[in-house]
């Protein structure tokens, strides 16, 4: 394993990658400062500092505090399922060999490697390990909490941004405390159930060479839509499609070259919602 290369190849995908822009429904990071070990408090250091903010920006971790797989069992706590963890090093010092020719010296270091989780990877932590300070009173809405525990949706949270990955089928979301409003936060959790209803082991929505390059952006469509036709449901309607901004103009884009494409859109988000508010009526049935 080289660890340096492998080390380097990272950040070098993170730095050509760029940032994008993130949504508005929810106040700014707690603060991400220096990558600290969650359980003993140290920081981390040099390269180790590079490495782990550079898995918080790649995988929008709000949070700064590391453990190992070990560190978190020993808190009573354990690491997701399938969650992967990032690769970090210290050196240690070695005897030189005497095959070693090549080296100056009788010692040299050597990289060594050891494995972090983000706290946001882990579950049963002691809730101050998840946020860093105070924020919003958080007030749960009975009806809409229904319709995410019944989804049984994978739905994980302490993140920076709000997405669903199709390659995990998992929902990340920022800590609910974070939100500007509970609607807000409903509204991106249904935004996002919506997008998780597409997997093709529930709705497989595809959509092939219609929408082409602009495939994404209908599939957006389809998620903001889905989630107000839902919380419409519920009976409280805030922060819809028009806070959208980064979606607007390739929407608009959509529609100018397809007349049809809102039907379509606003047909697929009624059964997207049908199909969510079906999964909360069935399972709050038996």
């Amino acid at each position: 394993m080289d660890i340096n290369q492998i080390i380097t190849d990272k950040i070098i995908a993170i730095l050509e990658r760029g940032t994008t822009t993130q949504g508005k429904r929810w106040t700014g990071s707690t603060g991400h400062g220096i990558p600290t070990n969650a359980k003993t408090g140290e920081q981390y250091r040099g390269i180790n500092v590079l490495v782990l903010w550079a898995e918080m920006a790649d995988r929008s971790y709000a949070s700064s505090q590391w453990l190992t797989y070990n560190q978190a069992a020993e808190l009573g706590a354990q690491v997701r399922k399938g969650e992967k963890s990032v690769l970090c090093c210290y050196y240690k010092t070695v005897e030189k060999k005497d095959n070693q020719d090549d080296l100056e010296g009788e010692k040299y270091f050597m990289a060594k490697p050891f494995w972090l989780f983000n706290v946001a990877q882990i579950d049963n932590l002691p809730a101050d390990m998840l946020t860093t300070k105070p924020i919003n009173v958080f007030n749960p809405v009975q009806e809409a909490e229904q319709i995410l525990v019944n989804s049984k949706a994978q739905i994980n949270y302490g993140f920076d941004s709000a997405y669903y990955s199709p390659a995990t089928d998992k929902i990340c979301l920022p800590i609910r405390e974070r939100f500007t409003s509970e609607s807000n936060f409903y509204a991106t959790a249904l935004h996002e159930l919506t997008h998780w209803t597409g997997n093709e082991s529930r709705l497989n929505r595809t959509f092939g060479k219609r929408f082409g390059d602009e495939a994404y952006a209908f599939e957006e469509l389809i998620a903001e839509l889905g989630a107000a036709f839902t919380v419409g449901q519920l009976g409280f309607i805030d922060a819809t499609i028009e806070t959208h901004a980064d979606y607007v103009q390739s929407w608009i884009k959509v529609l100018k070259n397809d007349k049809k494409a809102i039907f379509t859109a606003a047909s697929q988000a009624a059964k997207a919602a049908d199909f969510i508010l079906n999964k909360a009526t069935a399972t709050a049935a038996h």
